[in-house]
This record gives C-alpha cells, sequence and structure tokens, in this order.
C-alpha cells in the first residue's frame, strides 16, 4: 500500500507531479517539513533564478529551458544548497508540466496533424527510432542494465517544437517545404513521444523490461488521446459556451486550467500519463472559438509554474559530476559525448527520409534540437532509480548539447541554401 500511495503521475515509485523525493534516488538529503516560509523561499528562489537565467540564454541565442536548468544546477542540493528537493516544490513542478503539455496541445492544429505527410511522418518516425537505438545500443555497450538503456534512448527521442519554430522562423524558413516537413515531424515526435514516455514508465512500474506490457501500454495511451479528443470535443465546446455567461473575471482562464487537470487525472486513472491528458485537453480546446482567448489567458500561468519543472530537473544534476579533472567523471562525460552523438546522428540521418526535391540536410539539422519530453523521461528515471546520478547527468549534458548544436548548424546551411 505504501508503494501505491508512493505512485505518481507515471504509475512509478515517483513521478513529475507528486514527486517525494527520496534518498535512495537522489542521494541527497530529503526536507520532510510542511514549513510554508520554507516553501515560500524555494519557490521565490526558484522562480526568481529561472527568469533571470533563462532571460540571460535567450539573450545569447540559447533557449530559456537552458537558463532554467541552470538555475536549478546552482541552486540544487550539490551546489549551492538552497533549493531543497521537498515534495511540495516537485508537486509544483509537476502542475508546471502539466500546463506546459496543456499549451503545445492548444497550439497544435488537430487538422495539420490528421494531414501530416509521408515524408513528415517519415521523418519523425525514423527520428524517433534511430535516436533510441543508438543510445540503447550504446548504454548496453559501456555494461549498463536494459532498463537504464530503455531511458536513456527514450530520452533522445523527441524533437522540441518550440526550439525548433523559434529557430526556423528567425531564419525565415517556416513556409519552405523544409519548414513544413520539419514543424510536421516534430508535432508527430511530440505525440509519439508521449507514448514513448507512457510506456517507459509502465516499464519503470514493472522494475524490468516486459516488452508485452510495454506495448499494452502505447496503446493504451493512444487510445486514452483518440478517446479524450473524440469525447471531449463537444464538452470543451459546451464549457466555453456556459464560461460565455459569466462575469467573473479569469474564468475562462481558470476554467481552462481546471479542464486540462482533470483530463490529466482522467488520464491516470485511466492507466496512461497525466501529460497525455493535458496535451488531450489542449487539442479540444484548440477546437473551440476561444482557443486565441484561452492561449492569451494561459502563457503567464504557464510562464509561472512550468520553470519549476526545469529547476528541478536541474537540481538533481550533481554538479560534482561535471568536473572533467576526477578521473572518475571521465566515465561520465564520456558518455555525454556519446550520447551527444548519437542523438545528433539519428534526427540528422531521419531528415534523409524527406522525400525528394528537399534539402534533406537542412530538415535532419531542424530535427535536431531536444526540450521538453526528453527531460520528463530523464526525470523520471531518475525518479525511480532507472537512471543513476553520473548517468541521469549524461543524459542532460547530451540534451544541453544537442540543443546547442542546432542554432548555428542551421543557420550555416542556410547561408549554404540562400547562396547556392
Amino acid at each position: 500500500m505504501a508503494d501505491r500511495e508512493r505512485a505518481g503521475t507515471f504509475g512509478a515509485k515517483a513521478s513529475i507531479s507528486s514527486w517525494e523525493p527520496h534518498s535512495e534516488a537522489y542521494d541527497f538529503p530529503v526536507n520532510h517539513g510542511s514549513d510554508l516560509s520554507a516553501f515560500l523561499l524555494a519557490f521565490a528562489l526558484a522562480l526568481l533564478a529561472a527568469k533571470l537565467l533563462g532571460e540571460l540564454a535567450e539573450r545569447i541565442g540559447l533557449p530559456s529551458v537552458s537558463g532554467e536548468l541552470l538555475a536549478g544546477m546552482l541552486l540544487g542540493p550539490s551546489a549551492l544548497g538552497l533549493l531543497p528537493l521537498t515534495a511540495g516544490l516537485s508537486l509544483v513542478a509537476g502542475i508546471g508540466i502539466v500546463l506546459l503539455l496543456f499549451e503545445v496541445g492548444l497550439e497544435t492544429d488537430l487538422k495539420d496533424l490528421l494531414r501530416v505527410g509521408g515524408p513528415a511522418m517519415a521523418v519523425a518516425i525514423g527520428g524517433m527510432a534511430l535516436p533510441f537505438l543508438g543510445g540503447y545500443v550504446l548504454t548496453r555497450a559501456i555494461g549498463q542494465p536494459p532498463l537504464t538503456a530503455v531511458f536513456i534512448g527514450a530520452a533522445l527521442t523527441a524533437t522540441s517544437i518550440s526550439m525548433t519554430a523559434r529557430i526556423l522562423s528567425e531564419l525565415g524558413a517556416l513556409k519552405s517545404r523544409e519548414g513544413q516537413i520539419i514543424l510536421a515531424a516534430a508535432v508527430a515526435d511530440d505525440v509519439l513521444g508521449l507514448v514513448v514516455l507512457a510506456v517507459v514508465s509502465r516499464i519503470a512500474a514493472r522494475g524490468e523490461v516486459d516488452w508485452p506490457a510495454a506495448g499494452r501500454a502505447g496503446l493504451l495511451s493512444v487510445g486514452f488521446l483518440v478517446v479524450a479528443v473524440a469525447a471531449g470535443v463537444p464538452l470543451g465546446r459546451r464549457l466555453i459556451d456556459v464560461v460565455g455567461l459569466a462575469n467573473v473575471r479569469g474564468v475562462l482562464g481558470a476554467a481552462s486550467v481546471g479542464f486540462a487537470l482533470l483530463l490529466a487525472w482522467a488520464a491516470r486513472r485511466a492507466g496512461s500519463a497525466e501529460i497525455v491528458g493535458g496535451f488531450a485537453a489542449g487539442l479540444v480546446l484548440a477546437r473551440t472559438n476561444r482557443r486565441h482567448d484561452i492561449d492569451t489567458a494561459l502563457k503567464p500561468v504557464v510562464d509561472l509554474f512550468a520553470p519549476l519543472f526545469f529547476v528541478s530537473v536541474g537540481a538533481q544534476v550533481q554538479v560534482a559530476l561535471l568536473n572533467p579533472f576526477a578521473a572518475e567523471n571521465r566515465r561520465t562525460l564520456l558518455l555525454a559525448g556519446g550520447l551527444t552523438l548519437v542523438g545528433f546522428l539519428g534526427k540528422f540521418l531521419a531528415g534523409f527520409l524527406g522525400g525528394r526535391h528537399v534539402r534533406h540536410t537542412f530538415i535532419g539539422a531542424g530535427m535536431v534540437p531536444r526540450g521538453e519530453l526528453d527531460l520528463i523521461v530523464a526525470s523520471v528515471g531518475r525518479a525511480t532509480g532507472a537512471l543513476p546520478a553520473n548517468v541521469f547527468t549524461a543524459v542532460v549534458l547530451a540534451v544541453f548539447a544537442l540543443t546547442f548544436l542546432a542554432p548555428p548548424l542551421l543557420k550555416a546551411l542556410k547561408r549554404k541554401m540562400a547562396g547556392s
């Protein structure tokens, strides 16, 4: 019963939305106190540091999530020690990641998703299969168990839509054929990535790799998403009609967030992951006539809660493992380099599945950036003990590196395309 009560978002011992960190998983002391003042201090420090370093990251051409991860690393138990990994803070982080996926769903056009062409789907599937296999084989080759290898492979699969869209927009390549294939493949990646997340979470709950059970988990997640969207569209429209009659300030935003959290709860009850429900809620409300109003009301809430998730991920990194002069850390850094290589090559080679008469290298480079889903997978693996501290650190470093590599590479390829 105790293990059941500890089961979190993904049915494992600990997870994103109901983290109760414990020393066995994190190797850090845990504060179980409920002191409101301590929680407020931790919340304030995490939020302010996330925004400050996120701003600095954007000013040098990097995504804000990089600064948020760095904020967690600096404030976390292994550095300054100003941000204890408490259950309260992790609950707030869990809400943030559900709302972040709600926003992604809200900005996803379901019609465009259903019209994903053959080239884009081929790029998406290849771009998930190749990094997964590369990460799995590399991890098994260095002697890690199958469960760890599965989590590492899964943590390399998803392309960051927000990062990719931003880069393409800055380059003026959003409307190009290559840009459209990249974005469509990235959207498909996100949906497939949610299924992968549900599968590896179910594997983590069992503590072993059970492929039949993993297949059932994948089908369950797809089934829930389809049913939730089909049944939710009329409910969502009815909700918006009722909300339109109210005069209470903020009722549209509150009702939308409440709807997303209810679907997240339903997803968990159905045996899937909460973020699948959050994403489904976004797809549903995107079909209403208040889509843009909801998006406007939602952004400040997401901006408040979502950074806490990335700060909490950064706080789990043991900074001492980053010291390259310590002999015991070299294996961690070598693993990070290997994961960066297979993660890059997997996505880049998938670009050559993008059909004819396109710049395959540009498509491949556009699929390289990693982001939220990859970090969620890594965080679940860390929370459940599937990823040891050094392996988790290597995965986070690889996600960092893959995010940093993409902008200059795409800019160089764009200049080459313009000159040819």
